[in-house]
């Protein structure tokens, strides 16, 4: 990693020099009246040092608190499901089971979800992470339910003990994008809440999940 972070320094430093303009007087005369004009160059930003883009990188790959509340729910869970197709008909409930670890040296949360949806079994595989140089929440997530992957970035409340997800996906019938929205709470040690919400046709959104998970 020291090399890459030489070589980068190296590399701004020399597009820096390539970039820098001297500063040019030009006279424009507009009704036999000289008028000078001044163009001045925007200077470039100073390239970062080896030795601070080091430790920024140091930074950006060192677990911390947001990592250390994601290693909290390292363990197994069990829980209850609803799931709205319809959101003016009632949900389909079921049960699920989720297994939670860190993986990556503490880095990221791996979670592997099993359950039943729509009458057949479900299986679902999700990864977490707290970005520390964008200061977010990040996460991906695939099913046997589509052959896509989803991938939304969230936002966490200390106060409310909350991350609020954002993203899109294709609508499978439309091929079209739209918003989806979830909203994960921390209730308490032992129980964790996940709400999903959708767009519909008309772009209003409604709830088309929630989640009650409670450690074993």
């Amino acid at each position: 990693m020291k090399k890459s972070c030489t070589y980068l320094a190296a590399l701004l430093i020399t597009v820096t020099a390539c970039k820098k303009e001297d500063v040019k007087n030009e006279s424009a005369t507009t009704d036999s009246t000289t008028v000078a004009t001044e163009k001045t160059a925007t200077e470039p930003a100073k390239p970062m040092d080896s030795v601070a883009m080091m430790e920024a990188w140091k930074a950006y790959a060192t677990p911390g608190d947001m990592q250390k509340l994601l290693a909290e729910e390292s363990g197994n869970w069990s829980g209850e499901s609803k799931m709205w197709m319809d959101p003016t008909k009632a949900p389909e409930v079921t049960t699920m089971k989720g297994e939670l670890k860190m993986v990556l040296g503490g880095r990221y949360q791996e979670g592997k979800y099993t359950g039943t949806a729509m009458g057949a079994p479900f299986e679902g595989k999700g990864l977490v992470a707290y970005n520390n140089a964008t200061g977010k929440f990040e996460q991906t997530w695939t099913d046997n339910m589509g052959t896509g992957i989803m991938f939304m970035t969230g936002t966490y409340d200390s106060a409310a003990k909350t991350i609020t997800y954002s993203g899109e996906c294709v609508d499978p019938a439309t091929k079209q994008p739209k918003k989806i929205k979830q909203i994960y709470q921390i209730v308490d040690a032992n129980t964790r809440k996940l709400e999903g919400f959708d767009t519909g046709p008309d772009g209003k959104e409604y709830k088309t999940m929630e989640i009650t998970m409670l450690r074993k």
